[in-house]
C-alpha cells in the first residue's frame, strides 16, 4: 500500500458513514473511513490498477434489521451494503478481467477482513495507464478530517467512563481508543425507565486481529464490569475507527 492512499483516505471521508459490521446481534459499527482503508490495501495488491475512489453504503432495496443495542448517532442500520468504485485500469490488459479481478479482491476484503455484508460492488473505469504506480490519488484534506485525533490515554475521562475505558483498552486486539470528530471515546448513559445503562466505546483495532472479534471481546468486558455497579441491563456498542485488517 502507497503512503498516497493512507493520505488520501484519511483525508476524503471525514470518517464517512458509520458502517453496520458483523450482524444485527454484535453491536458493531466500523467508520467508512477505516473500511476504505481496508479496502484499498486490498485493491493495492493488484498490479497496475489506481483506485480512485471508493465508498460504501446501504444497498438499495434491501431490507434491514433491527440492531441488539442502540447504535451510535447516525449510524446505518445492519443489512446488506454495496461498494461503488472508481479506478483507472492498466494498459494490455482485458478490461473485464481487471474489473473482474478488483471486484473479488474487495468484495473478499469486506467480508474476510473486516465482516461487512457487502452484496454487491459497482465499478467504473475512468482512465487507462502505462504506469507502474499502484495506489489512490490524494485529494486536498478536509477541516473535518483534520479534527479526529486519536487518543492514546484515559486519563482525561473519570468516575464510569474511565474505569470502563481501562477496561477496554486491556482487551486484546484494541490498539487505543480513539475520539471521532471530537467525540469521547467511551461515552456512559444512565437511563431510569426503564432502569439500565448504555456503553458506547470508540476503539482502533491493532494489527493482526479481526475487527468484529476484537469489538464482541470489549463488549463483553466492559458489560461485565459496568453490571457490578448499576441496576438493570447494560448493553454495549463498539465504533472502530481504525483498523490495520
Amino acid at each position: 500500500m502507497t503512503e498516497a492512499w493512507t493520505q488520501a483516505v484519511r483525508h476524503q471521508l471525514d470518517p464517512g458513514r458509520l458502517l453496520p459490521l458483523g450482524g444485527p446481534e454484535d453491536g458493531t459499527w466500523i467508520t467508512e473511513q477505516a473500511a476504505v482503508g481496508t479496502l484499498g490495501r486490498a485493491a493495492a495488491e493488484i498490479p497496475g490498477v489506481l483506485l480512485e475512489s471508493l465508498r460504501i453504503g446501504p444497498a438499495p432495496l434491501e431490507p434491514v434489521s433491527e440492531p441488539v443495542v442502540r447504535p451510535p448517532v447516525s449510524a446505518l442500520p445492519p443489512g446488506p451494503l454495496r461498494i461503488e468504485a472508481a479506478f483507472t485500469a492498466p494498459l494490455g490488459q482485458l478490461l473485464p478481467e481487471t474489473a473482474q479481478q478488483l471486484r473479488s479482491a474487495l468484495l473478499d476484503a469486506a467480508a474476510e477482513r473486516l465482516g461487512l455484508a457487502v452484496v454487491t460492488a459497482d465499478l467504473r473505469v475512468t482512465d487507462l495507464d502505462e504506469g507502474p504506480e499502484t495506489g489512490v490519488r490524494p485529494v486536498p484534506e478536509t477541516a473535518a478530517a483534520r479534527s479526529s485525533p486519536p487518543v492514546t490515554g484515559t486519563g482525561s475521562m473519570r468516575g464510569s467512563a474511565g474505569e470502563l475505558a481501562v477496561v477496554a483498552t486491556a482487551v486484546p486486539g484494541v490498539a487505543r481508543l480513539t475520539a471521532v470528530l471530537g467525540s469521547r471515546p467511551v461515552k456512559v448513559e444512565d437511563h431510569d425507565d426503564p432502569p439500565g445503562r448504555r456503553i458506547e466505546v470508540h476503539l482502533a483495532v491493532a494489527p493482526g486481529h479481526h475487527p468484529v472479534e476484537v469489538a464482541r471481546a470489549v463488549r463483553d468486558a466492559v458489560t461485565a464490569a459496568a453490571t457490578t455497579d448499576t441496576t438493570g441491563p447494560v448493553t454495549a456498542a463498539v465504533l472502530i475507527t481504525e483498523t490495520a485488517a
